[in-house]
């Protein structure tokens, strides 16, 4: 761990999400009707932030990215200050707007699909980015595959290895997570990208991708194997593959393993929404406060569960404490 170094810097993709709950999902051509509709925050590391200062994580939390000269920059920027969020590398672009993302949530099931616009994060760059000016210990990146610029490879180095080098270098632990959408060249860019990479976070669909297969979560031990793959391609601390049921974790000093989510009762369920990124507030909290791995895992658990009793990403986080306290109400899965 960093000596002296406190806190999380995140960058990367900053939304805003408009959530619509529908009651079902529609076949094309066809009609559904929306329950309810609110706005919230949206991209993994503004998500990860807004759950972390939810958390009351006591340490410093900074926003690096891009959004517009618009009202929705306004909302993003205003609603991390008000969240105790430093903004000074959260720049404003005087044309394209903010990024947004229509999300439709089945009531029920909480099964969501997306419709996106790339908007300013699509030009987002290396020097949008000052490791100079933090003291953070940790830098979390993402969504790769959702940041134009970061996702360009040129002579076989991706963009976000370079970033995530001199974060490296300024002497912080890197995190990445990746969203879930096709791209032709998925597979090299984290093959290029993880070499910078401590601790590696995605589901099972995005190692899927990455190693060219389909994994099936039922499978534990396929997954496991899935995790120390990743870490063979250059990962340094730990890679961690969530799904529903669980999540697999393999560590270069701490071994391998499996932690079972908690065990929810039908209805509990608000929506998916930021789920993954809830999981991911949780473990790097772990990593910051030098937790062992299994801590880390079911503390992430704990907040992914909080994430799911609230259909917008960040409505249902609560503090650690109380977020601990849903896996001694619930219990967790049969493994």
């Amino acid at each position: 761990m960093s000596t002296g170094r406190r806190g999380l810097l995140a960058g990367g993709n900053f939304i805003v999400d408009r959530i619509k709950t529908i009651d079902a999902y529609p076949a094309q051509d066809t009609l559904a009707s929306i329950l309810s509709e609110s706005i919230s925050n949206g991209g993994g590391p503004y998500n990860v932030l807004r759950d972390l200062a939810a958390m009351s994580a006591d340490y410093p939390l900074e926003a690096a990215g891009m959004v517009g000269s618009d009202a929705d920059g306004d909302w993003v920027t205003e609603d991390c200050k008000r969240r105790g969020i430093d903004t000074h590398q959260l720049h404003r672009h005087p044309e394209a707007p903010t990024s947004y993302t229509d999300v439709m949530s089945v009531a029920g099931s909480g099964r969501r699909t997306f419709f996106h616009r790339r908007g300013a994060n699509a030009l987002l760059d290396l020097e949008h980015f000052d490791f100079g000016t933090t003291q953070a210990r940790i830098f979390h990146f993402g969504y790769l595959m959702l940041l134009d610029r970061f996702d360009e490879i040129a002579d076989g180095v991706c963009k976000a290895s370079l970033l995530l080098a001199r974060a490296r270098e300024a002497g912080m632990q890197t995190s990445v997570d990746f969203v879930s959408a096709p791209h032709p060249a998925f597979s090299e860019i984290a093959r290029s990208t993880l070499p910078q990479v401590d601790h590696l976070l995605l589901n099972e669909i995005e190692a899927g991708m990455i190693l060219k297969t389909t994994l099936d979560a039922a499978h534990h031990d396929s997954l496991a194997k899935a995790a120390s793959d990743l870490l063979d391609w250059g990962v340094h601390r730990s890679v961690v593959i969530h799904f529903e049921g669980g999540a697999v974790a393999a560590t270069r000093d701490e071994g391998s393993l499996f932690q079972a989510s908690l065990n929810l009762p039908p209805g509990y369920s608000q929506g998916a929404t930021g789920a993954g990124d809830a999981f991911a507030a949780g473990y790097l909290h772990g990593v910051h406060e030098q937790m062992d791995l299994d801590m880390r895992l079911k503390l992430a658990m704990c907040t992914a569960a909080a994430c799911l009793s609230h259909a917008s990403p960040s409505g249902g986080m609560r503090d650690i404490a109380n977020c601990r306290e849903l896996a001694a109400r619930y219990g967790w899965r049969a493994q």
